[in-house]
C-alpha cells in the first residue's frame, strides 16, 4: 500500500488535466445526446462556412426579451444569430436547458475549456510537427525558420481566431480585439512577469535586437491606426499590409549575417527552428509527461489494483480528444509512426475533407481516400515511416492540421459570440479577454520558463520571442484575414469596425512598447521592477477601461431570465 501511494503521490498534474479534459469532452457529449433524445426537436446547426446568412443587428433585441421562453420563440423565427461553427449555442441553451441555466453555463464553460485545449494541442502536435518537418526537408536556415515557422506555429491559434472571425458575419470586431488583446497580453503582462521575476539576476537583453523589434511593432501600429482611421480597406492596402513582414524578415536575416552579435541573434532565434522548440512545450508534456503517455503513468499509479482493466479504462478516456485527429492527420515522424493510424488517416482524410464541402463531393472523398489507402498499405513499412516521397505525406499533414484547427477555431469564436449573447456581454471583450488569454496561455508559460530556467541566453530568447510573436500575428494573421476579406469583396472595399474603442487598445498597446523602448536603455538593458511594474500597470489600466466603457457590460439580471 506504501508503494501504491508513492505512485500516487508522483502521478503528473499535467496528465491528471489532460484526463479532465477528456472525461469533460466526455460529460459535455452525454449531456448534449441525452437533451437532444429528452426533446422532440432536432438541435440546430449552423453552416460550416461561415457564409449563413444572419441577422446581426436583429438578435441584439434578444435582450429585450423577459424570459427564455420568449427567447426561444426569437431565435426560432430569426436565421442563426451566430455564423461561425457547427452548433446553435444560442438555440441549445435557450430552447433545450431553459429551465436549468446553471448547467447550461457549467457544461458550456468545459465545453469552451475543450475547445481550447484542442485548438492549442492540435497546434502543438500536429501543425508545429509538420512545420518542423517541413523546415528539415526545405532545408531552411534557423534565422529564417526561426521568424517564420516558429511563429507561425505559436501563434497559429490566435491566426485560426482572427481569420475566422473575418469570415463570419458581423464579428470582425472579434477578430481585431483578438489580435491586439493576445499582443497587449505578450508584451506587457508577460514581459512584465518575466522582468520582475528576472529582476535579482541582472539580466541584461540585446539592445540593436530588443529595439529593432520595438520599433518594428511600433511601425506596424501606425498602419493599423491609419487603417482604423480611414474605415475601409482594398486588396492592395491588405495586400500591402501583409507584405510588411517579409519587410520584417529582411530585417532580421540581415541583422543575423552582417551585425557584431549576429551569432547571438541567429542562437536566438536558431534554437526555435532546428528542432522540438517548436512544438508549445505546455501542451507536448500535457501529453508526454516526462517521457511517459497519460496511460503509462495511470498505469504505474495502479499497478497493484487491476492494471488490465484500469489501463483499459483510462485509453478510452484518453481517446474522445485525440484519436479522431489522430485517424485523420497524417504523422510520419519517427517517435509517433503507426502504419495503421497512417493508412487509417490517408484513407479518412479525404472523406473529412469532402464532408466540409457539397454532398456530391462525397464521392470524390471516398475515391480518393480509398486509392491512398491502398497506396500507403502497399508502400509502407510497419516499423518506419517511408523515407522517399515525404513531402506529400508532410504536406497532408499539414492540410489536415490547419483543417482541424480551423474547425475547433470555428467552434470557438461560435461559442464566445453565443455566451456575449446569452450573458450580455459584447462579444468584442470576450475575444480582448478570455479569447486573447487563452491563446497566449502558451507563450506566457513558454517564455516564462525559458526565462527562469534558462539563464541570460533563455531570458533574451523569451523577450525576443515576446515581440516577435505578436509582429507576425498581427501582420500575417490579421493581414491574411483582411486579404481574404478583400479578395470576396473585390473590387469593393471592405468596411472595418467602427469602435472607438479599439482605438484606445492600439493607443494603450503602444504606450507599452514605448515605456520598455524608454526604459530598458536608461537602466542599461537589465530586466528589473521597473520595467516590468509599469508594464502591468498599463495593461491593468487598459483593461479597466474598456470594461468600464463598453455599453454591452455584465448583466447578471439578463443571465438568468
Amino acid at each position: 500500500m506504501k508503494l501504491f501511494l508513492i505512485d500516487f503521490s508522483a502521478m503528473s498534474a499535467k496528465n491528471n488535466f489532460l484526463l479532465f479534459l477528456n472525461i469533460s469532452f466526455l460529460l459535455v457529449g452525454c449531456a448534449f445526446l441525452i437533451i437532444h433524445l429528452y426533446t422532440s426537436e432536432c438541435l440546430v446547426l449552423s453552416k460550416f462556412n461561415g457564409l449563413t446568412s444572419s441577422s446581426q443587428q436583429g438578435c441584439k433585441a434578444l435582450h429585450t426579451l423577459d424570459d427564455f421562453k420568449a427567447k426561444c420563440s426569437y431565435i426560432k423565427s430569426h436565421d442563426p444569430c451566430v455564423s461561425q461553427g457547427y452548433i446553435d449555442y444560442l438555440y441549445l441553451f435557450y430552447c433545450k436547458i431553459g429551465s436549468f441555466p446553471f448547467l447550461g453555463y457549467s457544461l458550456l464553460s468545459l465545453w469552451l475549456l475543450v475547445l481550447f485545449y484542442l485548438l492549442g494541442n492540435t497546434a502543438s502536435e500536429y501543425f508545429c510537427s509538420s512545420l518542423e518537418s517541413l523546415s528539415r526537408l526545405l532545408k531552411l536556415s534557423p534565422t529564417i525558420a526561426g521568424v517564420t515557422l516558429l511563429s507561425l506555429g505559436n501563434g497559429a491559434p490566435d491566426i485560426f481566431s482572427t481569420i475566422v472571425s473575418f469570415m463570419g458575419s458581423g464579428t470582425c470586431d472579434v477578430g481585431l480585439n483578438t489580435i491586439l488583446g493576445g499582443a497587449s497580453f505578450v508584451t506587457c503582462v508577460v514581459v512584465g512577469i518575466i522582468s520582475i521575476s528576472s529582476r535579482k539576476k541582472q539580466i541584461r537583453v540585446n539592445k540593436s535586437a530588443f529595439i529593432r523589434d520595438v520599433c518594428f511593432f511600433l511601425l506596424v501600429l501606425v498602419f493599423l491606426i491609419v487603417i482604423l482611421i480611414q474605415g475601409k480597406i482594398d486588396l492592395w492596402g491588405a495586400i500591402a499590409f501583409t507584405s510588411l513582414y517579409i519587410v520584417y524578415v529582411i530585417m532580421v536575416c540581415t541583422s543575423h549575417y552582417h551585425s557584431k552579435n549576429g551569432g547571438e541573434d541567429g542562437e536566438r532565434h536558431g534554437n526555435s527552428g532546428n528542432g522540438s522548440d517548436l512544438t508549445i512545450p505546455i501542451l507536448t508534456d500535457m501529453e508526454n509527461g516526462e517521457g511517459e503517455s497519460l496511460v503509462q503513468v495511470k498505469k504505474s499509479c495502479f499497478c497493484l489494483r487491476s492494471s488490465a482493466f484500469c489501463a483499459t479504462f483510462l485509453c478510452i478516456l484518453e481517446m474522445p480528444l485525440s484519436l479522431p485527429r489522430r485517424l485523420t492527420i497524417p504523422v510520419v515522424c519517427e517517435e509517433k509512426w503507426s502504419k495503421p493510424y497512417a493508412v487509417a488517416s490517408v484513407t479518412l482524410a479525404p472523406l473529412l475533407l469532402s464532408s466540409l464541402c457539397k454532398p456530391h463531393h462525397y464521392g470524390i472523398g471516398l475515391s480518393f481516400g480509398i486509392a491512398f489507402g491502398v497506396l500507403a498499405f502497399l508502400k509502407t513499412d510497419n516499423s518506419c515511416p517511408p523515407k522517399k516521397f515525404t513531402f506529400p505525406w508532410l504536406a497532408g499533414g499539414f492540410l489536415m492540421s490547419v483543417t482541424w484547427s480551423y474547425i475547433t477555431a470555428q467552434e470557438l469564436v461560435g461559442l464566445l459570440v453565443s455566451l456575449g449573447y446569452m450573458c450580455g456581454i459584447n462579444p468584442s471583450i470576450l475575444a480582448l479577454t478570455v479569447l486573447a488569454w487563452g491563446n497566449s496561455l502558451g507563450d506566457l508559460t513558454t517564455n516564462l520558463t525559458m526565462a527562469i530556467n534558462g539563464g541570460a541566453e533563455g531570458a533574451q530568447v523569451a523577450i525576443s520571442g515576446c515581440y516577435a510573436g505578436p509582429i507576425f500575428i498581427t501582420l500575417f494573421g490579421l493581414g491574411l484575414s483582411l486579404v481574404g476579406s478583400c479578395w470576396a469583396n473585390y473590387p469593393s472595399f471592405v468596411v472595418m469596425p467602427s469602435d472607438p474603442h479599439l482605438l484606445e487598445t492600439l493607443g494603450f498597446l503602444a504606450g507599452g512598447l514605448l515605456w520598455a523602448l524608454v526604459v530598458l536603455p536608461v537602466r542599461g538593458m537589465r530586466l528589473d521592477g521597473v520595467l516590468g511594474g509599469g508594464l502591468l500597470v498599463v495593461y491593468i489600466v487598459s483593461l479597466f477601461l474598456r470594461l468600464i466603457q463598453t455599453d454591452g457590460s455584465l448583466s447578471l439580471v439578463n443571465m438568468y431570465k
